[in-house]
């Protein structure tokens, strides 16, 4: 079963929700990025995220340079932007 993509107005309600989330040049994706302390705060909350992902069977692009994580949000099975991806982040951003 495909999942559809958010339709232009979808997508700009979603970001209104998510303000730290930036749209990608071409609107297929949303990124973050997140600074921590030390790399083990940043490598705890990638292990908080990835609990979150195995949970909603949905992971995310990203990738960790030592107190940095960037993450970018993208569901391939509609070839762009989805509900998935806006859950994921609000489920992120819970995280604080």
């Amino acid at each position: 079963m495909a999942v559809p993509q958010l339709t232009e107005a979808e997508r700009d309600e979603a970001l209104a929700a998510l303000p730290q989330w930036t749209l990608r040049e071409d609107g297929l994706a949303i990124h973050r990025s997140f600074r921590f302390a030390d790399f083990s705060e940043a490598f705890g909350f990638m292990a908080r995220v990835a609990l979150i992902a195995e949970k909603h069977d949905h992971h995310p692009e990203w990738s960790n340079v030592y107190n940095r994580v960037e993450i970018t949000l993208t569901t391939h099975d509609a070839g762009g932007l989805s509900q998935r991806d806006v859950k994921a982040a609000k489920a992120i951003d819970a995280l604080g």
